[in-house]
């Protein structure tokens, strides 16, 4: 192996290992959702070629309000589900979409585009 395989290699290992600390391992966005006084949890998350905040935390037992807000027109994003709630909503570009639930059972629920690119998760306490 001469020198420029040498740095070719290093370079693309760090690449990679760039690449798979981003995707698995990066500080990821987390959001508790607020109470309103009429007592339901309210969170706004924006559809920007992902969810942000793509973590939401919301207590058991209590009403949530979810205000999707996609600020583009990128097909993946134009759909939602949350499959654990029975959830699916179409997601018109520079809108807002509501979407409510009763999460009754604490655990992860992860929602995701209707291609399953976009991912994000309801973290419920």
């Amino acid at each position: 192996m001469d020198t420029s395989q040498i740095i070719v290699t290093i370079v693309g290992l760090g690449l990679s290992a760039f690449v798979i600390w981003y995707f698995f391992f990066s500080a990821r966005q987390t959001a508790s959702a607020v109470s309103s006084s009429s007592g339901v949890q309210q969170v706004d998350i924006t559809v920007k070629g992902g969810y942000s905040p793509d973590i939401i935390e919301v207590e058991k037992g209590k009403p949530v309000q979810l205000s999707f807000y996609r600020d583009e027109e990128n097909s993946c994003s134009e759909e939602l589900l949350l499959p654990d709630f029975s959830i699916r909503r179409d997601l018109p570009a520079f809108k807002t979409t509501l979407v409510e639930l009763l999460p009754e059972t604490a655990g992860t629920f992860p929602f995701t585009c209707g291609m399953g690119m976009l991912r994000g998760s309801l973290v419920v306490k």
